[in-house]
């Protein structure tokens, strides 16, 4: 499979990465920024990635922050496709696992059925 099959998710942090690939059934590569990042950062990821000519998807917190680092990340992917966790949660690693398989598997993300 060459990368560019390759689906790819960005996080913020790593508990957000270990969480995701807990749940998710299928080969993508998981990217964190680790918070907002600045535009030479962000161009930098997106160009060794190869975020350009990939399926790329975007499960940021819905914090302030996280909501900053979304808009940021739109203005730069904006292929890109939002998965986003229910408000109550606020954060990705704070979402019940059950809640995020059914997020990700709405993206057309296959998951480990035990998850359901």
């Amino acid at each position: 499979m060459s990368v560019d099959e390759v689906k790819l998710i960005i996080v913020e942090g790593r508990s957000d990465k270990e969480k995701v690939a807990r749940i998710v059934e299928e080969q993508l590569e998981i990217v964190c920024t680790n918070g907002t990042i600045n535009v030479e950062r962000l161009e930098g990821l997106i160009e060794s990635f190869e975020m350009d000519d990939r399926d790329v998807y975007i499960l940021v917190d819905e914090d302030a922050a996280g909501k900053k680092l979304r808009k940021q990340l739109s203005k730069e992917l904006p292929h890109a496709a939002h998965i986003y966790v229910d408000k109550s949660y606020r954060e990705v690693a704070a979402t019940p696992e059950s809640e995020l398989a059914v997020a990700l598997l709405a993206a057309h993300i296959k998951i480990n059925p035990i998850y359901l």
